[in-house]
């Protein structure tokens, strides 16, 4: 199959247009748009509450750890559902493989909760 660069062109039309579309939508609201500044207005606003100190305050990794073991883990529950649709299709040579795949998950888990993963201080 040949290609030529004449094949592009709807491509390039295509992001050309959007763009084209984002950068006139925000210089004509920014154009369009009120201007009136004030102490109030211009204050940082979070929840309605003055914010006191340094907001740079490092905080536990333990919360990471957890959002990306509960990632894991329901990515690995992800995979169990075609298996579960198409489990006669596939026999005793799914059966096994799934088998393995949970044996993995399980050493998976146990390393976790060994390591202390999911405890809080």
């Amino acid at each position: 199959m040949q290609t030529d660069q004449s094949n592009f062109i709807p491509i390039l039309m295509q992001i050309g247009l959007a763009v084209g579309f984002v950068g006139s939508t925000i210089f004509i609201s920014s154009l369009l748009g009120p201007k009136r500044h004030s102490a109030n207005k211009d204050k940082n606003f979070e929840c309605g509450i003055e914010s006191v100190g340094n907001a740079r305050v490092p905080f536990s990794v333990k919360y990471f750890l957890v959002a990306i073991l509960f990632v894991l883990f329901d990515v690995e529950v992800i995979f169990m559902y075609p298996w579960a649709v198409n489990f006669r299709e596939m026999g005793l040579e799914g059966l096994v493989k799934m088998g393995i795949f949970m044996a993995l998950l399980v050493i998976g888990f146990y390393y976790v909760i060994k390591k202390k993963g999911l405890e809080w201080e």
